[in-house]
């Protein structure tokens, strides 16, 4: 899911208090802190709800993992900065990993997935940076803008080594060591995910 950015009032308090009052105005919204700057992420759609449960699915039959949709990632990359991926693959012990804020200690995930919405920037490219930067191993992107996945591996530093874009024609067989063998067919992925024309 794709976020915009949020301004900050001018009282000081601290910006996951703002998040979390955000969060409770606005019901369906979810809240970043990324890179000190709040983001505001839309109500999903129904497409983009059926490709994350279509991704999660081959890891439900894994016993190893977790397949959490909205699990809250704790960032290095500043004090109060957390990212909620739309799906993520967790240890089964994660929640020996609390950080605070409902946040997760990047160790724990071995995939963090997002579905693009209508600010797809944020996912192509912030995201790609602060999920680099926390080490997490796999990153997958359904770009419905675009009607590509993109899976992301080997992070260093701010970026990652390995990027692969992957088109409708294809079958990925993603790293196994996000807790076993599984083969994503793209076609079908993009297709579930794929917005209805306004």
């Amino acid at each position: 899911m794709s976020a915009a950015a949020a301004e900050r009032p001018h009282e000081e308090q601290p910006q996951i208090t703002e998040a979390n009052l955000i969060m409770e105005r606005l019901p369906g919204r979810r809240v970043e802190i990324i890179g000190g700057q709040l983001l505001l992420s839309p109500v999903p759609d129904g497409p983009h709800s059926e490709a994350l449960m279509f991704f999660a699915a081959p890891f439900l039959q894994l016993g190893l993992v977790r397949a959490l949709p909205g699990i809250g990632l704790w960032l290095p990359s500043g004090p109060e900065d957390y990212a909620i991926p739309d799906l993520s693959v967790v240890d089964d012990d994660y929640r020996d990993h609390l950080v605070e804020n409902s946040c997760y200690d990047p160790a724990c995930f071995r995939l963090v997935m997002e579905v693009t919405s209508s600010n797809w920037k944020t996912d192509l490219r912030t995201k790609v940076n602060c999920y680099a930067k926390a080490k997490i191993p796999v990153y997958v992107i359904v770009d419905r803008r675009h009607q590509r996945l993109h899976v992301l591996t080997d992070p260093v530093r701010d970026s990652y080594a390995t990027h692969h874009i992957h088109t409708a024609d294809e079958l990925v067989t993603l790293p196994e060591s996000v807790g076993g063998k599984v083969t994503l067919d793209v076609a079908r992925l993009l297709e579930v995910g794929r917005p209805k024309p306004v």
